[in-house]
């Protein structure tokens, strides 16, 4: 152990004398400013394709999208198995995956390059096209993450910069620049990608994740894709219904992921052997059902779900009394077809419909307080990220006048999680670990030359 004091002279001289560590850095950072650039860019164009979407919803009417949704959905899918079977879902346990030190390194482009970058923000754009209940959250950490990866082959062999550090930081820089907050980002790197952060890059890589943050904040402002929430003063009243709301979102986002999990890695269950056998129809079939669901919704439950969440925390009445269940199923089934797309934004839509019907019962006052409450505590029951949800949902509330009541929420909902389901994108993780063992060859069994057969007893007079 070293008890030597540093030497700051000394180690401003070996800073400066190292420019190849500086070269190094630069470059972590420029590619951390590019994957935030095309996080914003996957952004604008998702928001476009889905406004194109109900661009066609208003003005064609329904039978337009009991066509569209099929059609563009198949599509897709058939794109995503055709050409990037790598980009198909949320992106996230992909990256979780390429991670995972069993895996081999010349395998890690099957889960994230540049290559599936661009395919992910194409088809998960196409999804927004086809009016999906899906987000763009969980794509943005695989865009990033494919983008950062590719860093990697510029870097002096020495470098201390490592494979498993530049996807840690594109994953988080991809949330972070995804919701326009950096500090998310951070904690969704220690919390859900890596337990911990490698000592010798640690600081370039936090600081490539806030910098690709800012990219968003430059675009965007300080913007949230769900609005500010304005929350009145809460007192003690407010605990029995920010209870209830916890404990509902707890056990519904645990039955969400168990069901979930159960349906993207079963293979005994008829439908999933119907969807393994025609993934093309299957995808057609249950985009009908998601269109079925969103025109009896009068179209709530299309997309992510931001603008329902607006009309909640703005008190409007429009918001249908069945959005929770149909929201729910809708999200399911998109996750379910193998478009390309993300479950964070839709999560957080049926936490804020929870929050919302809850408040019409117990306290129309607080509505605000009790949706914000719900959209952490759904979110951190699904992905059993407790601090990444609530940072998320804090940096949408005006003020801090929620941050023990949010804290409190999320890490009560996951908790409740945990009790019914095992972590979702873990789980999607092994799975494809899994399937990616089972398909490379066997390796022959060793062969084991024969040892040579003793010599015979001598025979007299030889």
């Amino acid at each position: 152990m070293n008890h030597h004091e540093p030497d700051f002279l000394a180690n401003v001289r070996q800073e400066l004398n190292d420019g190849r560590r500086w070269l190094d850095r630069t470059i972590v950072l420029a590619y951390a400013c590019a994957a935030g650039l095309c996080v914003v860019a996957f952004t604008l164009m998702a928001d476009a394709a889905f406004e194109l979407f109900m661009h066609l919803y208003r003005w064609q009417g329904g039978w337009a999208v009991l066509l569209w949704m099929p059609a563009v959905t198949a599509t897709v899918v058939w794109a995503t198995r055709r050409w990037a079977p790598g980009a198909a879902g949320s992106g996230i346990p992909q990256v979780i995956t390429a991670l995972d030190p069993a895996l081999e390194t010349g395998k890690r482009g099957r889960f994230v390059s540049l290559w599936l970058s661009f395919a992910k923000i194409m088809l998960a754009s196409a999804g927004f096209l086809a009016g999906l209940s899906i987000g763009r959250e969980g794509p943005s950490v695989q865009v990033a993450a494919g983008i950062m990866h590719h860093a990697r082959r510029w870097f002096d062999p020495r470098s201390g910069i490592t494979a498993h550090a530049l996807l840690v930081a594109g994953g988080a820089a991809g949330i972070a620049a995804a919701f326009n907050a950096p500090l998310a980002g951070v904690v969704f790197a220690i919390e859900e990608l890596s337990r911990k952060m490698e000592s010798r890059s640690s600081g370039v890589i936090i600081a490539a994740i806030v910098l690709a943050g800012l990219m968003g904040v430059s675009v965007f402002g300080n913007l949230s894709y769900f609005g500010r929430i304005q929350v009145p003063h809460l007192d003690w009243s407010a605990l029995l219904p920010g209870l209830a709301v916890t404990l509902a979102c707890g056990v519904l986002g645990g039955l969400f992921a168990k069901l979930l999990a159960a349906s993207l890695t079963g293979t005994s269950e008829r439908l999933c052997r119907l969807r393994a056998r025609f993934p093309i129809r299957f995808a057609a079939g249950g985009a009908l059902v998601v269109a079925v669901i969103g025109l009896v919704t009068g179209g709530a439950t299309f997309g992510a779900g931001s603008e329902a969440v607006k009309h909640m925390l703005a008190g409007q009445a429009d918001v249908p009394a069945v959005y929770v269940t149909l929201k729910f199923i809708a999200t399911w089934l998109s996750a379910w077809l193998g478009v390309p797309g993300g479950i964070f934004a839709p999560s957080l839509s049926i936490g804020a419909g929870v929050g919302h019907k809850l408040a019409l019962l117990l306290g129309p006052d607080i509505g605000p307080a009790l949706i914000a409450m719900g959209m952490a505590a759904f979110l951190a029951a699904v992905t059993q990220a407790p601090l990444t949800a609530f940072i998320i949902v804090m940096e949408m509330v005006d003020g801090h006048a929620m941050v023990l009541s949010l804290m409190a929420a999320a890490m009560l909902a996951s908790l409740v999680s945990r009790m019914l389901a095992r972590p979702l994108y873990e789980t999607l993780a092994l799975a494809m670990l899994q399937s990616l063992q089972q398909q490379q060859p066997p390796q022959p069994p060793p062969t084991v030359e024969p040892s040579p057969a003793p010599p015979g007893p001598a025979r007299p007079g030889a």
